[in-house]
């Protein structure tokens, strides 16, 4: 995808040129998967699929919105002055809603504008293209009218979103992640406090490999509200003993020597992944920093086998990837990445078994599930920024 390709369709949008040109990533978790609400770590980092936007201010107070990717829905459009949801305005309300609170948090946009955004991560594959709108859109109105709104507030106010605007019960991850990306390296984020480490990620023999299950899934699917309220019931049970606020405060000793205290099993196996997948990501860490990249592919294989026995958020299509990736010449590790129940799986590949990876993994699938998965072999990218006007990807 290229910016310049962008430029002509504001053109024959709107018939003028556009001015600045911006981008925001989406993002993979690499391990740490339904930590962030237990209050553990987590260990995402920014892709270099993403969303483009190519923009110009009015003069009055309307915003026009126009995306490649929905082009049924044509231009959107709405003033300054009526920023509230509207079910009519389908994508177009995560940048309004954003739009809405960044002038509640009291920075001054004083003019509407032009917008024309086109992205390449799939739709409703669990990379977090809500999130990579979120903050394009962050970036996009601190660009055009020098806000210089801090990038931490801008990641909060794309939280407030998708909770409160859009009525998503998600955590913070996706959104630091896309506003917080650094070229080969992963961010390790403690969810409770937002305290954060760059890894290096030195990826030059592999490539990391999305794995589309193309079974979409929806992140306000009820299981995933079920397993927040069988941790909370784990928590409160584990406090008649402990004196914690979270379950990614317990060690793994901690936890086995007080789960008898969770009466119910399966809340117990729901606790224990979220403890022991909490330690994981620590150690990947560690791991990282030691430059073991093996140690660091075990501890995905674990982290997926976890969420698979344990937390039970993988389904058939997830575990037909990851387990046809496993058998696989040169892989280093593979994992569910994504809330689960369908969405995407992730694993590292050696450069020269990628296409075989590829042919044989997908072969695999297609025989088990009977339709195809899609696979996107991705860089570790920056997070969202403004880039140049004729920038060239």
């Amino acid at each position: 995808m290229n910016v310049k390709t962008l430029n002509k369709v504001f053109l024959e949008v709107f018939h003028v040129l556009p001015k600045q040109a911006f981008f925001a990533p989406g993002r993979i978790n690499l391990i740490g998967e339904h930590t962030d609400y237990n209050g553990g770590h987590v260990f995402p980092c920014a892709i270099t699929y993403g969303t483009y936007a190519v923009a110009r201010k009015r003069e009055d107070q309307l915003v026009r919105l126009y995306s490649k990717n929905f082009p049924e829905t044509g231009v959107i459009e709405f003033n300054l002055n009526q920023l509230d949801y509207d079910q009519e305005h389908v994508w177009a309300n995560y940048p309004k809603g954003m739009i809405r609170y960044i002038m509640e948090a009291g920075f001054n946009i004083p003019t509407g504008f032009d917008c024309a955004i086109e992205g390449n991560i799939p739709n409703g594959a669990g990379l977090s293209s809500s999130a990579s709108i979120e903050l394009l859109t962050g970036v996009l109105v601190n660009g055009l009218f020098q806000l210089d709104v801090p990038r931490l507030d801008l990641i909060k106010i794309g939280k407030r979103v998708e909770n409160e605007f859009i009525g998503v019960n998600s955590g913070i991850m996706d959104q630091f992640a896309v506003g917080m990306g650094k070229k080969d390296a992963g961010i390790l984020l403690d969810c409770q406090t937002l305290k954060y480490e760059y890894a290096p990620i030195q990826l030059e023999n592999h490539k990391i490999i999305i794995m589309n299950t193309n079974k979409r899934r929806e992140l306000a699917d009820s299981k995933y509200n079920e397993r927040r309220s069988e941790c909370e019931e784990a928590l409160e049970q584990l406090q008649q003993d402990l004196p914690i606020e979270a379950l990614g405060q317990l060690s793994e000793k901690q936890f086995d020597e007080h789960q008898h205290v969770i009466s119910n099993e399966t809340v117990r196996k729901r606790a224990k992944h979220a403890v022991y997948e909490n330690i994981r990501t620590l150690k990947a860490l560690d791991e990282l920093k030691a430059g073991n990249l093996a140690a660091f592919g075990q501890l995905m294989n674990q982290s997926h086998i976890s969420l698979r026995d344990d937390y039970e958020v993988t389904g058939v299509e997830l575990d037909s990837l990851v387990e046809a990736a496993w058998n696989q010449p040169g892989v280093l590790g593979a994992r569910m990445t994504g809330a689960g129940f369908g969405g995407c799986a992730i694993a590292i590949v050696e450069n020269n078994e990628v296409d075989h990876f590829i042919a044989h993994v997908g072969a695999a699938y297609l025989d088990k599930i009977g339709y195809a998965a899609d696979f996107y072999v991705a860089s570790i990218g920056d997070g969202a920024k403004e880039i140049e006007l004729d920038a060239v990807k």
